[in-house]
């Protein structure tokens, strides 16, 4: 199945321009990435082979139970991405829930420079993914606070974000669906409403509900209008606490992250290997009443 590249491509930039400088470079810098994502990038002169990256990043979780930051499984989570060369620096700089140091001369050279490099600007998908998956995990938790029924927006790749609504019981997944050409969605569109069928058969019974609507669900009313404007529709999933048992925890999160990836492998794939199996008079057809 593809996958997205889980690297922020502009602090990827950053770092690898900071690691082949030839001479010591002083950097303080911010960037803002989509999904409401602040990373602040700091090295001094004086010690140039250092450098210091914070995070700020929407908690999935508000309320009680992240009400002081990030959470010990997610803090453990990042601890384990290049852990030769990166390191926690606690406490965080201010105004931001997370801050690493990141050792420069610790980084092998050559081909693994860019492999470590990557790893390091993946740390914002690590958190992302660490707390969607104790926000699964607690399904049925019983804990109640104020906006926990709110849609929360998530940004696994800076152009394709989604939203997860917590609910009685269960936890809802929306995808907003966007293409570029017709065709795309023509195709998406018709893979959506046979993810449909396919789910509400009994030997699907045990994977999350689906569903497909050309509008928005009544759970983003609301949500900024951008947010709302698609030309492929919605698609929704409903996970319950056997969506999460055991092994299906991570699958289940994995399934989420890379859905965008999913489809538009599907579609890569349909217009490959049936490049007329769609007409340019339903292309016309779309473009009339879509």
């Amino acid at each position: 199945m593809a996958c997205f590249e889980r690297a922020s491509p502009a602090l990827k930039d950053i770092l690898l321009k900071q690691y082949r400088a030839e001479k010591p470079m002083e950097i303080d810098h911010h960037l803002y990435e989509f999904g409401s994502v602040t990373y602040h990038i700091q090295t001094s002169a004086s010690d140039p082979y250092h450098t210091y990256l914070s995070i700020s990043t929407p908690l999935l979780s508000q309320g009680a139970l992240l009400s002081h930051g990030l959470s010990h499984y997610t803090i453990e989570m990042v601890k384990g991405v290049s852990s030769d060369v990166m390191e926690i620096v606690e406490p965080a700089k201010e105004g931001y829930q997370l801050t690493l140091s990141i050792n420069f001369d610790k980084i092998p050279r050559g081909k693994d420079a860019v492999k470590a490099i990557t790893e390091i600007s993946s740390v914002q998908a690590v958190i992302l993914s660490s707390q969607l998956k104790e926000m699964l995990q607690n399904v049925n938790s019983q804990v109640t606070f104020q906006g926990m029924y709110k849609p929360i927006k998530l940004a696994y790749h800076p152009r394709e974000p989604f939203f997860v609504i917590r609910q009685p019981q269960k936890i809802i997944a929306v995808f907003p669906i966007r293409f570029k050409e017709n065709s795309d969605v023509i195709i998406a569109t018709a893979f959506f409403q046979e993810l449909m069928d396919v789910g509400s058969s009994e030997e699907w019974a045990k994977v999350p509900p689906c569903t497909w609507s050309p509008i928005p669900p009544p759970e983003l009313r609301g949500e900024h209008f951008e947010d709302l404007s698609t030309n492929g529709g919605f698609v929704s999933f409903d996970i319950s606490s056997h969506h999460v048992e055991g092994k299906r925890l991570d699958k289940t999160v994995s399934s989420l992250l890379n859905f965008y990836a999913y489809v538009k492998y599907h579609v890569k794939v349909i217009q490959i290997e049936y490049p007329r199996f769609y007409s340019e008079k339903d292309e016309e057809a779309f473009g009339k009443f879509g």
